[in-house]
């Protein structure tokens, strides 16, 4: 009897696959792994034997297929299956191996058992068979029986045995043994940090599960970096010794490193090259791995994307983060694709860059961080991890609880998982960079050269009195003598009132506002017309630090603590070519500035501009910028150190309750709380949005939303400006009702989201 382990997929088109074609598939993305993830084994504990128990958990972990009512449901035949388990019916094959001892046996069950469900949810599925005196459970089925008999009567011994003699492995006598004390000891104790044989059950599952989704996916185009990936660099090298320049020397000693790595170089240096040097030196020395490169600003990591995808090539370079189906979104109506098309193409490609198919990922620190937490998938995962490059870039842009979770992650994975870090900086408070080092262990450090800051001496720092909104007449006369210019606020509010008083002296289709309460369907817009037209004036918020690849003649800034201010000077003279270049900024904040930067800060960060201006006539002096930035932020402030220390210890603590196959409901729960925004539509967009649903486009229908916080979504919801809204599907379709909240705020497609404007309610269809 040839065994089936994947039914026909008319959907899909495609057809049965035998267990044994299924478990070919899997040994195929085995043998990837093999040379993707060298430093797995040395991870696990076990060495090279890791390799050989993945391969028979491979082989053995659906051999509980082969229960003939599981058959005839494969086969569309009426069955009397009842959701049953087939993972637990694989055990007995796998207790009966000859060629393994007891411990490696007993790791081979659990990872089997687990490998679709936890054991928590294993632990319902013994309601289909009669207690053996481990918990009294109520069965589902008057008509149960033992779990040992139930094998023995549907379990296909003979086609299982023959499945396993082609694959060269011999099995003693199978005897099944009752099911329930299995499951109920490893709720109880599960492997946790402790004990020795965690990495190795945490691996093997890890690699398991990745097999068998890739496998069933029939996936065969995987990548690894290779010294082609790097010919980019090579190139670049070349083409500036052919201008007589070179790579920078912190550049080049970057390539010599081959351990973790801090650097420190002003903005605009040629870190990212650095990185990929790093990385490049890396995989020659230690072996291959997966890189991760960490930004914190989803405009950052887009950019970052676009940039390294070209030069690495051939489909290596990945990236994650909350807004991905937005940005694919985009892309793909740029490419006119049908709404059919376009569902199935983001779909495709969020499901590769969220699997290990590309060696490259540009991602958020949550993509990681979320293992840590026990989030669905966590095992694969840290198996992704092991052995793995991680490059954090401006690291210092992280709140106090992020930036201890950072450290976290940084301690377990250097620690036990083999990871290699390097971190990048222009503007870290040395208290921080010394957190950072003490997570490192081993780590050498290289910091760009004083000639190098010399020469980046590029923006002049001038302190005005007043308030911005009140001196834009400035503003106006910069425009006027035909300079591009950059303005930055601190709130949203701020931002609004000032674009619409400057945006009048500037020629139509030439001024930009940008700020987080836009649409995602907007954002995209003004980010594209950012790059691709002629934009004279920039009004902005915080948003514009961590934006697109800009470059700006002046800049006008409310204030703000001075990492914050050095980013955005950033944006001015981004390429040197205009000599010094004027960075104004103005001494009076807003009452409502507090809620967004703390005072003291504030305060301490236009100290330390004074004396810039007063010991070297306001130019920034890089090389200096260290000794002004320890004057900011010299140590914690109190409540950022409580933050800091209160989340450390609770990860560090959560960390030794992580258990494979166990899922932890606490620290999922704490992971979802730090991301403060919900989405709320406002009324004007309602057509489109329903629209998008009309069309099952859920994605276009998501850009039509604004993100808000939470606080002020309770607001809101208090005062009368929300309320909930329903979209009813047709009757035909699987989805009745879509629930989402509208909003009665004015919003307009060049200002955003108006916060304090509100009109009525167009709409009675809202309950």
């Amino acid at each position: 009897m040839t065994l089936l382990a994947k039914s026909k997929d008319e959907k899909r088109n495609i057809a049965a696959r035998t267990l044994k074609e299924h478990i070919d598939d899997c040994l195929f993305i085995f043998d990837f792994l093999k040379e993707a993830f060298p430093k797995a084994a040395d991870v696990s504990g076990l060495g090279q034997k890791f390799w050989d128990l993945l391969k028979t958990a491979i082989i053995c972990h659906d051999l509980g297929k082969a229960h003939c009512e599981f058959q005839k449901l494969l086969n569309g035949e009426p069955d009397k299956w009842k959701s049953q388990r087939h993972e637990l019916f694989s055990l007995p094959f796998v207790e009966a191996l000859s060629n393994l001892g007891k411990e490696d046996i007993d790791i081979l069950k659990l990872v089997v058992a687990g490998h679709h469900k936890d054991f928590e949810k294993l632990r319902e599925a013994l309601n289909f068979y009669e207690s053996d005196g481990f918990g009294m459970l109520e069965t589902i089925d008057e008509e149960v029986e033992a779990f040992d008999t139930s094998f023995k009567k549907y379990v296909g011994q003979k086609s299982a045995l023959e499945l396993l003699h082609q694959y060269g492995i011999s099995v003693n006598t199978i005897i099944p043994k009752p099911i329930h004390g299995f499951v109920h000891y490893y709720n109880k104790q599960p492997y946790r940090l402790n004990n020795e044989k965690y990495f190795a059950l945490m691996l093997l599952f890890g690699g398991l599960k990745w097999c068998d989704h890739l496998g069933s996916a029939m996936v065969t185009d995987l990548k690894i970096l290779t010294p082609k990936s790097f010919a980019f660099l090579l190139a670049q090298q070349k083409n500036l010794q052919e201008k007589g320049l070179d790579f920078y020397s912190h550049q080049k000693k970057a390539a010599m490193i081959n351990d973790n790595l801090i650097l420190t170089a002003p903005t605009g240096s040629g870190k990212t090259e650095s990185a990929f040097l790093w990385l490049q030196n890396q995989l020659q020395v230690n072996g291959q791995g997966r890189a991760f490169y960490i930004l914190p600003f989803t405009a950052s990591i887009n950019a970052m994307y676009q940039r390294s995808n070209k030069a690495i090539g051939d489909e290596c370079v990945g990236m994650l983060h909350g807004k991905l189906s937005e940005y694919l979104n985009n892309y793909f109506d740029e490419l006119q694709y049908s709404t059919a098309a376009k569902k199935d193409s983001i779909q495709n490609i969020k499901e590769k860059f969220k699997s290990i198919v590309t060696p490259v990922k540009v991602a958020t620190p949550f993509q990681l961080l979320k293992h840590l937490f026990g989030l669905k998938g966590y095992e694969q995962g840290i198996f992704e991890m092991a052995g793995a490059y991680i490059i954090f870039d401006e690291i210092h842009a992280y709140s106090p609880e992020v930036f201890a979770q950072i450290k976290a992650l940084l301690e377990f994975s250097t620690k036990y998982l083999g990871v290699k870090v390097m971190i990048m900086t222009a503007t870290m408070p040395t208290f921080l960079q010394e957190e950072l080092e003490h997570s490192l262990g081993k780590f050498a450090l290289v910091k760009a050269d004083e000639t190098l800051y010399k020469d980046f001496r590029r923006h002049k720092v001038v302190l005005q009195e007043g308030f911005l909104h009140d001196n834009l007449e400035e503003v106006k006369n910069s425009l006027q003598a035909g300079k591009k210019v950059l303005v930055v606020c601190n709130t949203v509010k701020a931002a609004q009132t000032v674009f619409k008083e400057l945006r009048t002296d500037v020629e139509e289709g030439k001024a930009l506002l940008l700020h987080g309460s836009f649409t995602g369907a907007d954002r995209a817009r003004i980010e594209k017309d950012l790059m691709q037209k002629e934009i004279n004036l920039l009004v902005g918020t915080q948003a514009i630090e961590v934006s697109l690849d800009i470059d700006y003649d002046i800049i006008y800034s409310e204030p703000a603590p001075i990492d914050a201010l050095i980013q955005r000077f950033g944006r001015v003279n981004r390429k040197r070519e205009k000599g010094i270049c004027e960075c104004i900024v103005f001494k009076e904040h807003n009452s409502d500035d507090e809620y967004i930067y703390e005072p003291v800060l504030v305060g301490k960060t236009i100290q330390a501009l004074e004396k810039i201006i007063h010991s070297n006539k306001g130019i920034i002096d890089e090389a200096l910028l260290q000794q002004s930035i320890n004057e900011v932020y010299d140590k914690w402030t109190t409540n950022d150190k409580k933050k800091f220390e209160d989340q450390y210890k609770y990860l560090s603590a959560a960390l030794q309750l992580l258990a494979p196959m166990f899922k932890n409901k606490y620290t999922e729960e704490d992971f979802y709380k730090q991301f403060d925004g919900i989405k709320i539509l406002p009324q004007i967009n309602k057509d489109a949005f329903e629209e998008c649903l009309n069309n099952f486009d859920f994605i276009g229908a998501e850009s039509q939303k604004v993100q808000i916080r939470k606080g002020r979504f309770k607001g809101w919801l208090q005062s009368g400006n929300l309320k909930k809204d329903v979209f009813a599907f047709g009757k035909n379709s699987k989805l009745n009702v879509e629930y989402y909240f509208v909003t009665n705020k004015k919003y307009n497609s060049e200002l955003g989201l108006l916060a304090d404007e509100g009109e009525g309610w167009k709409t009675t269809e809202i309950f």
